[in-house]
Order: C-alpha cells, then sequence, then structure tokens
C-alpha cells in the first residue's frame, strides 16, 4: 500500500522540523444569509484543515446546502467571512467568483460532458497547463480513481459508480484548495453506494485536500467524515468526531438524528428520575422538571429472565435485520404504564413472542435532557 505523507494527513513541518498547524482549507466566521426575511444560515463558524473531511449533517431545509453555496462562492453571505486557503473570499466588501477560488466540486449530478471521453472530461480544468502535464497529471487522477484503463471511453459507456469516479478524477485534477460534496452519492443504489464512498473516502484522504461534505445521511457523515457538524435551523447545533457526537450529544435533536431512539418521559426529583430500568441521574437539571429520557435500542440488553432478574419485559415479536435483531418490548413505566420499547442485539437473536427476557441497562448509552419546550 502506498504511504501517505505528512503534507497529506495535514501534518505540517518548518524549517527546523516542529510541527506546524496546517493551513485551513476552509474557514467560516459569523457567516449568515437570509432569503427574504428568512434566516436560512445563522452565524455559521466552522473551520475544515487541509487533509479533513468534515460533513455538514442535518434534516432538509436546515441551511446546509446553502452553507456549501457559500463556501463555493454561488452564494454571497448577508453578513461574516470566508476564507479558502488562508485567503478571505467572501466578506462585506469581498465576493471572489468560484472559478478563482480554486475549489473542485462533486455534486449528484456528475454533469459529465457526453461527447468528450473519460480522459478529456478530467482534462477539461487543465486547459491553461501545458500539454505534457496535462496529459500526466490527468493519467495521475485517473489512477487515483482506478479509472486509467476506461480513459478513452465515454460517458455513457460506463456504470454510474464509474461516472463518479471519473467526476471525482476530475474535480482533483486541478490540485483543489478545497473540494465540496454536495449529496455525492444519493444517486447510487445501496451495493454500489457503500463501494463508491469507501473508494471515494480514500482518494480524498490520500489527495490532502480540505472536504467539505454536504448529507442528510448519519451513517454516511459517521463513514465519511474525521468530524461532522450538525446543523439545525440554520444554525450548528454541534461539532465534534462521529463518535464524540454519538456518544456524547449536546441535546434530544442530536442524540435522535443519529439513529432510532426509545422516549420515555419523567421528572426531575431529588437529582434524579425514574424508569422502567431504575434511577438516572439527572443532577444537572433542577428538580420538578420535566424531562425526556432517550435510550437507544442497542442500550437494552436482553437474556433470559431467572428469579432474580431486577428488571423485565415481555417480547412483543422479534425481527432479525442481518447483522442485528429488532426485539419489540412491552414493559411497565414507573406509573404502571405500559410503553413499546425496542432493543436492538447483535447477531441472530429471536426470542419468542411472549417470553419474559431479562433487561439489562447500559447506561452509557441513555440520555436525560429537558422536555422541548422547557428549555
Amino acid at each position: 500500500m502506498r504511504e501517505i505523507s505528512g503534507a497529506m494527513r495535514g501534518e505540517w513541518k518548518d524549517e527546523t522540523g516542529d510541527a506546524m498547524a496546517p493551513t485551513p482549507g476552509l474557514v467560516l466566521e459569523g457567516v449568515s444569509h437570509l432569503f427574504g426575511a428568512f434566516k436560512v444560515v445563522d452565524d455559521v463558524h466552522l473551520t475544515v484543515a487541509s487533509g479533513e473531511v468534515m460533513c455538514l449533517l442535518g434534516p432538509s431545509g436546515c441551511g446546509k446546502t446553502t452553507t456549501l453555496r457559500i463556501a463555493a462562492g454561488l452564494e454571497h453571505p448577508t453578513a461574516g467571512r470566508v476564507s479558502v486557503g488562508g485567503a478571505v473570499v467572501a466578506d462585506r466588501s469581498t465576493n471572489i467568483p468560484p472559478e478563482r477560488r480554486r475549489l473542485g466540486f462533486l455534486f449528484q449530478d456528475y454533469a459529465l460532458f457526453p461527447h468528450l471521453t473519460v480522459a478529456d472530461n478530467v482534462a477539461f480544468g487543465l486547459a491553461g497547463w501545458p500539454a505534457a502535464e496535462r496529459g500526466a497529471r490527468v493519467a495521475e487522477v485517473l489512477e487515483q480513481v482506478g479509472m486509467k484503463p476506461y480513459a478513452h471511453s465515454y460517458p455513457h459507456m460506463l456504470s454510474g459508480g464509474q461516472q463518479q469516479r471519473v467526476a471525482l478524477a476530475r474535480a482533483l485534477a486541478p490540485k483543489p484548495r478545497l473540494m465540496l460534496l454536495d449529496e455525492p452519492f444519493s444517486g447510487l443504489d445501496t451495493r454500489l453506494r457503500d463501494q463508491v464512498r469507501d473508494q471515494t473516502l480514500h482518494v480524498l484522504k490520500g489527495s490532502g485536500v480540505a472536504t467539505l461534505m454536504v448529507t442528510h445521511d448519519p451513517e454516511e457523515a459517521m463513514f465519511m467524515a474525521d468530524r461532522i457538524a450538525v446543523m439545525r435551523n440554520g444554525r450548528i447545533v454541534q461539532v465534534g468526531r462521529p463518535v464524540d457526537l454519538y456518544c456524547h450529544p449536546v441535546d434530544a435533536f442530536v442524540t435522535s438524528f443519529f439513529g432510532y431512539v426509545n422516549r420515555l418521559e419523567g421528572m426531575v426529583s431529588e437529582g434524579g428520575v425514574e424508569t422502567p430500568f431504575g434511577r438516572l441521574d439527572a443532577r444537572n437539571l433542577p428538580d420538578g422538571s420535566a424531562v425526556e429520557i432517550l435510550i437507544r435500542p442497542e442500550a437494552l440488553h436482553l437474556r433470559p429472565s431467572d428469579e432474580d432478574a431486577r428488571f423485565a419485559a415481555q417480547v412483543v415479536t422479534s425481527r432479525m435485520l442481518g447483522r442485528t435483531s429488532l426485539v419489540h418490548l412491552c414493559v411497565g413505566d414507573v406509573a404502571s404504564h405500559h410503553v413499546h420499547l425496542h432493543s436492538r442485539m447483535p447477531g441472530r437473536f429471536l426470542p419468542s413472542e411472549g417470553e419474559i427476557m431479562e433487561v439489562v441497562l447500559d447506561r452509557s448509552q441513555v440520555f436525560v435532557f429537558p422536555s422541548e419546550g422547557t428549555n
């Protein structure tokens, strides 16, 4: 396997050999944008380092694509400043057009020229390069994406995944300071999407370019990103590594965006809240406040019940989902009402309907937040 240099990993050294901070590929400082009276992007601060893949993640209409368009120069921010490669490209008095920002674009529509070969498509953005350098660079990036054998083919002769790789090669060919990806895999079927995004990730990390990618798919963001910025209503609500956002979400919105959660309601009393699986700590919330308890399905570990079982639930039904099994449970809450919960167990785990199972709670995957409207 080819060794990735320190520069490609975003690591730089000065003339003394001491490590230096890499030049940020993209910096957004207090960026806001209005469509009429509606603020679609609201005071966004974000930095994407050289060699880093950052994902903007959020539901439709949250402002993530507009943020990407502002970075690209396709929208001018109402307020704030945008820098690419250490140079200011947009602020109150500056608006550098997209073609002068040294950007690479990869969108859902690959927009390959049907009348040009693969090699000519990749060479399109290298018009100002000497012929020999242009040919060498085309061969280099086609080799990177595994499409060199198809250099003389036309787009209609390629599969969707191959077309995506050609589009990636074309975007990387001019050696951009920043790559911008907008839902680039959403047009592919599930099997092909997994394969292509894996290839894309390795190419991007090997190139050392700063990358900002927009997606509404949390699994895709966790797969692709070094860090994720979760957006809601135009604002970034949390930025961090995938593991940090999944294990330490700041609120119920972030928690639930990364997958289905069981929801219970409760009231804080003496620094805790009662649940069907025992008392949970809530010392960071005032006594008497209404809270919602979010429990990931994988936090409910099941095993055959015995007389010593402290917490138990009745199986409603169970389904195998491939790598995991989903078990529907009925359990009484602290007010003696019955609630429906889901447990996700690894592999094949299919207890019978009506079976009583012992429940062991993984408290690291349980979160207590103020109820909506009480913040």
